[in-house]
């Protein structure tokens, strides 16, 4: 049975559309890699890149990579079928990323050294399969709380870029919700009923993290300040846009934002 693409809200696709053009994400031409963990986030990704594949201007490919780290307590096999059904080409990569930490962790965290192996293989999936840009599905709010979690712990006013090329030079990494909220993906995933697997941080379940706390400092802080995350984006804009100096300027037109 066929499962169709559910059609993203428009405040959605105006946000992502946005985005796109703003920090000249997909060029014609583009090979698009999707990182698709199975959270709302990474799902109601996959629905609107593919909305914009039918309906910008701008041509290019669209895949997905799940990294499966063979935890018992998170199996996003799943989105196999799902992603059969949908006809989008996928790969799905399985490595036992939670056994190797045990053996070979230093002084990262579990988050950390997960987070790093699963960066290397999307990039090596990436580069096996002729794909030059990985898409990730971080939102504004996973941006709000990285830059007080540097600021607060690390002394640095950093966060996540919307747009930049690995150092290696060959891999362009994209981030298309950073002007969307969390709130915004979910909504979108219930209501379009998007098979969301239900836990995809599989080394941190039942500990509070930095991130957690961080999470619901925003949160009461944003339910005394309505416009705190239009505020912060202000500040963070900066930021998110370092590094994309270094991308070469696209001939394409620019990703079109009305639906």
């Amino acid at each position: 049975m066929m499962n169709a693409f559910a059609a993203p809200p428009k405040s959605l696709i105006r946000l992502t559309g946005k985005a796109l053009g703003d920090f000249r994400m997909i060029a014609d031409g583009d090979r698009v890699l999707l990182g698709l963990s199975g959270g709302k986030d990474s799902l109601s990704l996959l629905h609107l890149l593919h909305h914009f594949q039918r309906r910008a201007p701008v041509r290019f490919d669209l895949a997905a990579v799940t990294i499966d780290p063979q935890s018992e307590a998170f199996d996003p096999s799943p989105l196999i079928p799902y992603m059969k059904s949908l006809g989008v080409e996928y790969h799905y990569v399985r490595e036992p990323i939670m056994k190797l930490a045990t053996e070979h962790m230093d002084n990262d965290s579990y988050c950390a050294f997960c987070s790093r192996m699963k960066r290397g293989l999307m990039y090596r999936t990436a580069r096996e399969h002729g794909f030059n840009v990985i898409a990730m599905a971080q939102h504004l709010d996973d941006l709000a709380e990285s830059f007080l979690m540097s600021a607060f712990h690390g002394g640095r006013l950093k966060t996540m870029k919307a747009h930049y090329c690995i150092d290696a030079g060959d891999l362009r990494v994209i981030r298309p919700l950073v002007y969307v909220r969390e709130r915004q993906t979910a909504d979108f995933a219930r209501a379009a009923g998007l098979p969301v697997i239900s836990e995809n941080c599989p080394a941190c379940f039942d500990m509070p993290t930095q991130r957690q706390h961080m999470k619901e400092l925003l949160a009461r802080e944003e339910a005394q300040l309505p416009r705190l995350f239009r505020n912060l984006l202000s500040t963070l804009r900066p930021l998110m846009s370092e590094g994309l100096e270094d991308i070469p300027q696209a001939p394409a037109a620019p990703v079109r934002r009305q639906a």
